[in-house]
């Protein structure tokens, strides 16, 4: 059945290797984390994680198109582009349903991801994890975002902490994603547009940071109609990126609300 207004696409093998970037595999994970970067963002921006996860935890990130080893791929310019291999990929993996978190433009991806799993896949995802965006039916859910002279710049100042080339807390930042990709990013993001359909049933949880004057928690509480489930909305200390200097709080927050997992140290 046809939900959504999303057609199947063919299923290509190996679609996981290049979709799904998994550093750390564990062998029998009692959690599966997988992390969807921000506009702009690439799959490594999630290695510092590692060192605050427990060995019975996996991180898996999303890498998509043009960046990493996949910067000679173009952007999708839909959203439902990327999430559709994704759920494909999440499809043919055993183990526990994954604990799904997306940052920003990340946010939207592992929601319409999540749709799918759920419909067209009959395997949703443990918990939905959605930082740093506005519900989906916000009606002008990207309105003020980015507006910047140079949105690249600041894309990229925010990713590091305000530290701007040097190491950000944790380790070495990624290298910078080029700037056509940033642009084809926002384009995608701005194109977004929900599409009325049955609620997700897992917990959703909506993040943002209290000094985020964009991503208020008043926007995204808005999230809530988004499930049958339980929804919880976090207030984070910081900006847009509290998640970059707040980092060993958000996991340990991750992994107490996915199940009673500790973080390392």
């Amino acid at each position: 059945m046809l939900r959504y207004g999303l057609t199947p696409q063919p299923r290509a093998a190996g679609r996981d290797r290049s979709w799904l970037r998994t550093p750390a595999p564990r062998r029998r994970p009692g959690l599966r984390l997988l992390c969807f970067p921000h506009e702009g963002g690439s799959a490594e921006f999630f290695d510092p994680w590692l060192e605050h996860l427990p060995e019975g935890a996996e991180l898996t990130a999303v890498q998509y198109p043009g960046r990493g080893e996949r910067a000679d791929e173009p952007v999708p310019g839909h959203v439902e582009e990327l999430a559709r291999p994704v759920a494909e990929a999440l499809a043919g993996r055993g183990g526990p349903p994954p604990v799904l978190f997306g940052h920003g433009m990340g946010a939207v991806v592992a929601f319409e991801t999540a749709r799918l799993l759920t419909v067209s896949h009959d395997a949703g995802p443990a918990a939905l994890f959605v930082s740093a965006h506005p519900a989906p039916t916000d009606v002008r859910p990207h309105e003020g975002r980015y507006q910047d002279d140079d949105p690249v710049a600041r894309l990229h100042r925010l990713s590091s902490g305000d530290r701007g080339a040097g190491p950000g807390p944790g380790g070495p930042l990624p290298p910078p994603v080029p700037p056509a990709t940033v642009y084809a990013d926002l384009r995608t993001a701005a194109r977004y547009r929900y599409r009325p359909g049955p609620p997700l049933e897992c917990p959703v949880t909506a993040l943002v940071g209290i000094h985020d004057t964009r991503v208020t928690a008043r926007r995204a509480e808005g999230w809530r109609s988004c499930t049958t489930g339980r929804f919880t909305l976090r207030a984070m200390r910081g900006g847009p990126f509290y998640l970059v200097e707040r980092r060993a709080a958000l996991v340990a927050f991750l992994l107490t609300s996915s199940g009673g997992f500790r973080a390392r140290g």
